[in-house]
């Protein structure tokens, strides 16, 4: 009894070994010291750093022992500048406590122990508020959104402070930790090109729901300085009340910008952009900054990105765009989640089922009505044994008790393929059975998922590498209607995101905001 018993102890401890081998290490690596210039320096009281509440403010000073460390007028200047400065990359100056930082610095002469300690503790914490900012934004999107399903970016920020401060390299702290992708370079130069505009003192445009060519309009004459204001239209224009040929290639110039139906008839939604001051653009710049901050810093080699508001999928391999598609997306009732994945399958001819939302608010009442309903869409009802029921014996008072499966083909509600990546949202890429909508402009229409324009394109694209998925192939499949999974060999990230401004070639683009997310985000960034 005694070898059993000590046997089980050993196992218990080994095992229990086992399992904290298996728990992620939260250590760092180790901080370096701080390389202290000669200029003047005082000792930190700990009580004074304590107050901040801030871990690495406190770990930054244990590597100075406690000892003030910008003495230094030429890295002071930078910090302050920069801090000052921050509105250039849609931040705010307030939220680094500025002006009380400056204050300081204009009596750095005569400033007490005291009170040069707390000057050197502001400069530490705010600059690091600052570098957070940038690296991975202001605001944590996880505790905004209940739909948001993208990594949290972590930031050993005294590794790189002090590195970048005892090399005097701190300016290229603050260029190498912002996003390297395109779109956030675009971001910078769009709030630069708006910047640059002047005050916008417009009047809006009321009283308007449709004007084609020739028309006349009291109304035309703010259009036209508006669309003069955002270089749309040439500045010498006479502003009279008709809709000229040269008007209406400016209004078809305005909406390609704005993602409109490039038609040249100003309607509802061409009165709306054209209605957005200049203050409210720029709010949309530094709320989709603040989104870019979110995201992966760097992309990968291969990756599939869907923006949302501009419903379109790019595909990209080797930083080169090898094919694009129109998409559509999730209405504002339901949407579709940001989501950073990985494209795991592809399956030709899917079966479909009911999910819960798309049951209770549309199959059910729809039964109710009609026990027919369901027949005529091909989709069969299972009970929990897997068995099949019949129409007539669905009991409508416990819908969630049964299964509602739509068999594959040509009709099915996913159409004839569709692409699997892990996410918490049982969402994918698919076909549709409604293939005339991606002719619309406003592709807000699906229940979350995101439905792709001629897939099976798409499909052969990443399939195809080594020439073992030709077309016939793939259209033998489809003629089988027999459901088919199909591992995808190369590898491709899938960065489904959300973006509604950018700049391109020096011209400001915006897309609605389908989701009414820019004017919020704004709101608790500047809170």
């Amino acid at each position: 009894m005694k070898k059993l018993y000590f046997l089980l102890v050993l196992s218990i401890v080994i095992s229990c070994k086992k399992e904290e081998e298996k728990k992620p290490s939260l250590s760092k690596k180790p901080i370096p010291a701080i390389i202290l210039t000669d200029e003047r320096k005082v000792t930190i009281d700990t009580a004074a750093i304590n107050k901040f509440k801030s871990e690495t403010l406190q770990q930054f000073y244990t590597a100075s022992e406690n000892t003030t460390v910008w003495g230094n007028l030429k890295k002071r200047t930078f910090v302050l500048t920069q801090l000052e400065n921050s509105e250039a990359l849609g931040l705010n100056p307030e939220d680094y406590n500025i002006v009380q930082l400056k204050k300081f610095e204009s009596k750095i002469g005569s400033l007490s122990d005291t009170d040069l300690a707390a000057y050197d503790l502001q400069l530490t914490y705010n600059f690091e508020k600052y570098l957070n900012h940038i690296y991975k934004g202001k605001l944590d999107p996880k505790k905004i959104y209940g739909n948001w399903d993208i990594e949290q970016k972590t930031f050993d920020i005294n590794n790189v402070l002090i590195k970048g401060f005892n090399n005097n390299k701190l300016d290229s702290v603050v260029e190498n930790i912002q996003p390297k992708t395109q779109i956030y370079k675009e971001l910078l130069k769009a709030l630069e090109i708006i910047n640059n505009f002047p005050e916008d003192d417009i009047k809006l445009i009321e009283g308007v729901t449709k004007l084609t060519l020739n028309d006349t309009n009291s109304a035309l004459v703010t259009i036209k300085k508006r669309l003069i204001y955002w270089n749309d239209m040439p500045k010498k224009d006479t502003l009279n009340k008709i809709y000229d040929q040269k008007t209406f290639e400016a209004v078809k110039k305005f909406q390609e910008r704005h993602g409109l139906a490039a038609d040249g008839v100003i309607g509802v939604g061409t009165i709306s952009a054209l209605n957005y001051s200049k203050e409210k653009r720029k709010e949309q710049i530094i709320a989709n900054l603040e989104r870019w901050r979110w995201y992966p810093s760097e992309l990968e080699e291969n990756y599939f990105i869907i923006n949302i508001p501009d419903y379109s999928l790019n595909v990209v391999e080797n930083q080169d765009t090898t094919l694009v598609r129109n998409v559509a997306v999730g209405t504002n009732k339901r949407r579709t989640p940001v989501i950073t994945s990985k494209l795991r399958t592809v399956v030709f001819n899917p079966t479909w089922t009911v999910p819960p939302t798309i049951l209770k608010e549309d199959v059910v009442p729809a039964m109710k009505r009609n026990r027919n309903y369901l027949a005529k869409k091909n989709i069969t009802i299972y009970d929990s044994a897997g068995k099949v029921v019949e129409p007539a014996a669905w009991n409508e008072n416990k819908p969630n008790r049964y299964r509602y499966v739509q068999s594959p083909g040509y009709n099915n509600s996913l159409g004839v393929m569709k692409i699997m990546f892990p996410n918490h949202y049982s969402v994918y890429l698919h076909d549709t059975n409604h293939r005339n909508i991606f002719g619309r402009n406003n592709r807000s229409l699906s229940s979350g998922c995101v439905r792709v324009e001629n897939p099976l394109e798409l499909a052969q694209h990443i399939l195809d590498e080594e020439g073992t998925w030709p077309k016939d192939r793939i259209d033998t499949i489809i003629a089988s209607k027999k459901t088919t999974s199909v591992k995808i060999n190369k590898k491709y990230a899938l960065y489904q995101w959300y973006w509604t401004a950018w700049s391109k070639k020096n011209q400001l683009l915006f897309r609605a905001d389908v989701y009414d997310l820019d004017s919020g985000l704004y709101a608790l960034l500047r809170n």
